[in-house]
């Protein structure tokens, strides 16, 4: 599947050092659905996927989307503040541990308590996380017992991706604004949609508590400034009338312009979307790409109408080395984990596929003789 971004206009970016915000404004503000953040504090969490699979992450907030069945307007809870430890809330003896049953969990009848990115992230690491479906002799004891757990990503907070908390501090928001799309060194690092204006208001600054790639990371670190895209308007303009007509004409091209060329590896690329939660006419579900090495490659979720349209939508840029583990694992699944079949497949040889799932950290998975073998061969 494809993003349909059908009522959402791209206005004029903003500048801060190497990031660049990108709003995105709504025709129509949806109504029938609304969002509203829960705050967990910064304790560690664990979140039971099942009895078996756990999943552990440092959860700073979480979304509750609210929805009707007649698509009425319904209004927004509201952030939950923590109080404040002077007055009266205990001292934490230790580290705490908050235990979250699911990532997507219904609290209410029209209620969904969601942990954003979370769901996106969850997509990933459970990629073919059962490991080899057919007990080939060149598979370790522990890839057959265990597949892939445990399995581990890295990445970082908004806060220590270099200017996006001055960014967001001092941008401002437009009327009708209801996403961002956020550039760092001008390489697209995640897009972030709501369907309603006062839930973007109210979510803006959570972009600085959302996980970034390890890429995103290091492109804020050593980023130089970016250029500023001013308007320049043609020398023939006479009157009110005309100065009307150019500016509508640099809307459209800067919309265009994000739409076909800075932003089309986000939004011009082709998904593989599975269902995670059903609300009503919307449906969450969670984003995964092709796994298109030395290409962006972005995981997501999203919420969409009975028409798919896009009221929701929070994404992640992987890095090369996250792309290459997802390319792997993708390519082995699809030939049911042989290896000379997925090397063939690749235009590899066996021992040079050996050597790159070792690379890749999936060492572990084939047998020592084996990967032996492989160096030495």
């Amino acid at each position: 599947m494809k993003l349909d971004l059908t009522g959402l206009t791209t206005r004029a970016g903003q500048v801060w050092g190497g990031v660049r915000l990108v709003p995105l404004t709504r025709d129509e503000p949806i109504t029938g659905l609304r969002l509203h953040a829960h705050l967990y504090g910064d304790d560690p969490a664990l979140v039971e996927v099942d009895p078996r699979t756990s999943y552990v992450s440092y959860i700073p907030h979480g979304f509750v989307a609210t929805w009707t069945d007649d698509d009425s307007p319904v209004a927004t809870y509201g952030t939950q503040m923590k109080r404040d430890p002077a007055a009266g809330e205990p001292p934490a003896h230790g580290m705490r541990l908050r235990v979250h049953r699911r990532m997507a969990r219904r609290v209410d009848r029209n209620r969904l308590r969601f942990l954003p990115l979370h769901v996106a992230v969850e997509g990933y690491l459970s990629l073919h996380f059962g490991g080899p479906e057919i007990v080939w002799e060149e598979w370790s004891q522990r890839a057959v017992r265990r597949g892939l757990s445990p399995r581990v990503e890295e990445a970082y907070t908004g806060a220590q991706v270099e200017g996006l908390v001055d960014a967001l501090k001092h941008f401002e928001i437009h009327p009708d604004q209801c996403g961002v799309l956020v550039y760092v060194a001008d390489a697209p690092a995640a897009a972030f949609v709501l369907p309603h204006p006062d839930d973007y208001r109210a979510l803006h600054t959570t972009l600085v508590q959302d996980m970034y790639g390890e890429l995103i990371h290091h492109y804020a670190t050593l980023a130089t400034p970016v250029p500023r895209f001013d308007v320049r308007l043609p020398d023939d303009v006479a009157s009110l009338a005309d100065l009307r007509a150019a500016a509508v004409r640099e809307q459209v091209e800067w919309a265009r312009f994000h739409a076909l060329t800075m932003a089309d590896a986000l939004l011009g690329e082709s998904y593989s979307a599975k269902r995670v939660y059903r609300m009503g006419d919307y449906t969450l579900s969670r984003l995964l790409p092709r796994f298109r090495l030395k290409e962006e490659n972005h995981i997501g979720e999203l919420i969409t109408d009975g028409a798919g349209r896009t009221a929701y939508l929070k994404s992640f840029r992987l890095s090369e080395a996250q792309i290459r583990r997802g390319h792997l694992l993708t390519n082995l699944a699809a030939n049911d984990w042989h290896l000379a079949s997925t090397a063939k497949a690749l235009g590899i040889t066996e021992p040079q596929l050996g050597l790159r799932l070792q690379a890749a950290g999936f060492g572990a998975l084939l047998r020592e003789d084996v990967l032996a073998r492989y160096r030495a061969g």
